[in-house]
């Protein structure tokens, strides 16, 4: 009966590591999900500042970072 018990084990502990590898799968995604919507909100920011500044008569930031 060792040998089925050993078996039980295995399979418990492949189960709860199945359930871990789920949990973290749902935050990478939950957190690739932020990263884009931060990505955006900076591409937003860079392009406002960029026409306000152009429309100060300041060079165009995208040439002089080049």
């Amino acid at each position: 009966m060792g040998g089925a018990q050993t078996i039980w084990n295995a399979l418990t502990t492949i189960i709860q590591m199945e359930g871990r590898v789920t949990q973290q799968a749902q935050l990478l995604t939950a957190q690739q999900a932020r990263i884009e919507t931060l990505t955006e909100r900076v591409i937003r920011l860079e392009t406002q500042m960029e026409m306000l500044l152009i429309g100060a008569g300041a060079k165009s930031p995208s040439k002089r970072l080049r």
